[in-house]
């Protein structure tokens, strides 16, 4: 009797499951209401600015002829992906701080994974066709043109985007065939697919490997493309001659190598090790480096370390100051 009740509660959730009525709980960052208070101020400051900077940086770009180059189209991209991937976990953070309720549908924990995951995927291609973009200019400044001319970039930058997205529908198409009737309390502050695989009660074995070859496609592949251009950069810029000359070619390349750093340490460390490694408690906290610091970081890195960026910067505030000056 005890069984087929425990059946029917299985059968339930699995409708439930299926029909999205479901929801789950996120744990969050803490219980506590305090802290939950000002870590709200804190995140709508980091949100707020994220959104600025990086809005402010694709306006500078556009605007700024001398900025219209293989590597700043990239740079729009990056921002672009940037704004989308903090877009798709901070308001949801923000509301669960605010309102203390955790609760998130079945579809819209999906929904959130599928993004957020499309988000992660493209970022990692625009990083390392960012590296290569630098090997280019600094390894074959002659030909450089000709390798990253519009077409090529215009294909790099849609085919980073359509990869992720790809990745990501492959990976939620399989989330979608499990069961989930563990526990519907997610460890952490947003949907992804360590904790979820975590309350599934079906077999996830087959999830793990597609993930695991994703996490090697997009992880690995693409840090070992940036390694590589950055292995030719410095081969490179060791044979100039001049002090002024390594300065200025290891001035160009310095921004994205210490964003390429920072952001590829924190992924590789969350998604490709072994899953009996998985401390969700910890992973939910490095992954608040490239799910929110990090968008918030690269426009500030690329604006206040890039000479032509500041320059341009400049340039606008003056104009609009010139306004100014014409409407008084």
């Amino acid at each position: 009797m005890e069984t087929a009740v425990k059946g029917t509660g299985i059968r339930d959730i699995q409708l439930k499951n299926q029909s999205g009525t479901m929801e789950f709980t996120l744990v969050g960052l803490t219980s506590s209401a305090e802290l939950q208070t000002l870590l709200f101020g804190i995140f709508t400051l980091i949100y707020a600015t994220a959104l600025a900077g990086n809005f402010l940086l694709i306006f500078t770009i556009c605007t700024c002829k001398k900025l219209h180059t293989p590597m700043y189209f990239l740079l729009i991209n990056l921002s672009l992906v940037n704004v989308f991937s903090i877009s798709v976990t901070t308001p949801k953070l923000l509301q669960t701080l605010w309102t203390h309720r955790k609760t998130i549908s079945f579809y819209g924990c999906i929904t959130q994974l599928y993004l957020f995951a499309w988000a992660l995927g493209t970022e990692l291609f625009i990083l390392s066709f960012m590296a290569f973009d630098r090997y280019a200019a600094i390894c074959h400044p002659l030909q450089y043109t000709v390798i990253m001319r519009k077409e090529v970039c215009v294909g790099i930058a849609s085919g980073a985007w359509v990869a992720g997205m790809f990745n990501s529908a492959v990976n939620v198409g399989l989330m979608l065939k499990l069961s989930f009737c563990n526990s519907n309390i997610v460890n952490h502050f947003f949907c992804d697919i360590p904790p979820l695989l975590e309350l599934s009660c079906s077999d996830t074995s087959l999830n793990q490997i597609v993930a695991f070859v994703s996490d090697v496609i997009f992880g690995i592949c693409s840090c070992g493309l940036t390694l590589t251009s950055y292995c030719f950069i410095l081969r490179a810029i060791f044979r100039i001659r001049s002090t002024e000359g390594k300065k200025k070619a290891f001035s160009t390349c310095s921004s994205h190598l210490i964003v390429v750093s920072f952001y590829f340490s924190t992924v590789i460390y969350t998604y490709i090790r072994p899953s009996s490694d998985y401390s969700l408690d910890k992973d939910k906290f490095v992954s608040l480096l490239y799910s929110v610091v990090t968008p918030v970081v690269n426009p500030l890195i690329y604006s206040l370390r890039n000479k032509d960026v500041k320059e341009a910067l400049k340039t606008i505030t003056g104009r609009s100051r010139l306004l100014r000056k014409a409407q008084d």
